[in-house]
């Protein structure tokens, strides 16, 4: 049931207004009748509620949000009397990142940093806790007027040793292109050095006023982060420093085993950058070279020498049945 309007009831709860909408699940402003505190309430299309990959990821986002207490991460509060299924989480004072990125285009390198930090805490706060987010993107980092950020949308997140996310589930729970990391593009299941990896790209993003892959589609965009290098960040803004070039590099490195293990030391480094030694990296050089999938290229080629063949024995078979 979405087709509510402000000052309907809803159990416990007032609707004050619609805030968002999405093609699944729309939220709403409302207040808790119990407290006075307002809430965001979030209710499935009824259609979504049918969608079984959907309904287990709306569950799941329910259930570790219940578990999860910290500064920087949304609240999700238990209510197990409810009359339909809904969601009611803290309602959260800001702007999402993405709104800031589109109006900014990029931020001032102390700023950057400043989101990336408190992005860090959640992370690490969410990792104790055996929890990977794996959907890691501006869409889903609040920040408040004094650059607070909360941590949202636990919808494909995982517990330690949840199921291996396969490649043919994608589009469905893995994730949105331009952020996942080069192990989920392969078809692993997302950890903690996968949300690291994230974080790397929307620091890239925030510096620079661009993602490091590009590409016409989402399979595009995967095949540039899995064989190709970034335009160098301070290629496209010298300001940047080397130091905190460094650490964007550490944080996208392609093999997870390379990558910071931890936030804590994704933030250490954030937070001492004169002593963060800038290696002589391949990809300082390399990134002008673009490679594409031989495999694609075989078949390309291959499709391209079979079509004088299948025009030849197509004009045999119609001169022999004239």
């Amino acid at each position: 049931m979405t087709s509510l309007h402000p000052g309907d009831q809803l159990d416990h709860y007032r609707i004050e207004n619609l805030v968002a909408r999405s093609g699944m699940a729309s939220i709403f402003r409302g207040t808790d009748l119990r407290t006075g505190n307002p809430v965001a309430i979030k209710i499935p299309h009824p259609e979504m509620e049918s969608d079984l990959v959907f309904f287990e990821r709306f569950h799941r986002e329910e259930e570790i949000g219940n578990r999860l207490s910290h500064p920087s991460v949304m609240k999700v509060f238990a209510d197990k009397s409810r009359s339909q299924v809904y969601m009611v989480m803290e309602w959260v004072e800001g702007r999402l990142l993405r709104q800031i990125l589109s109006e900014q285009k990029k931020l001032p390198a102390e700023r950057a940093v400043r989101i990336a930090l408190g992005i860090c805490g959640a992370l690490g706060y969410i990792h104790s806790q055996g929890v990977a987010h794996r959907d890691l993107k501006p869409e889903n980092i609040m920040v408040d007027a004094e650059d607070r950020i909360k941590l949202i949308d636990f919808g494909i997140a995982a517990n330690a040793g949840a199921r291996r996310i396969t490649f043919a589930k994608l589009s469905q729970v893995m994730g949105t292109p331009d952020y996942i990391s080069p192990e989920q593009v392969k078809g692993s299941r997302g950890d903690a050095r996968s949300d690291l990896y994230a974080l790397g790209v929307m620091l890239y993003e925030m510096l620079t006023g661009k993602t490091p892959f590009q590409g016409p589609n989402a399979f595009a965009i995967m095949n540039d982060r899995v064989l190709n290098n970034p335009v160098p960040p301070r290629e496209i803004d010298p300001q940047i420093s080397p130091q905190l070039q460094e650490i964007i590099y550490r944080a996208l490195e392609r093999d997870p085993r390379r990558r910071y293990a931890t936030a804590r030391e994704f933030a250490w480094d954030l937070e001492h950058q004169d002593q963060v030694g800038v290696s002589d990296r391949l990809e300082l050089s390399d990134w002008k070279r673009r490679r594409t999938p031989w495999r694609r290229k075989a078949l390309f080629y291959l499709l391209l020498a079979l079509i004088p063949i299948v025009i030849f024995a197509l004009m045999l078979y119609l001169a022999r049945h004239a």
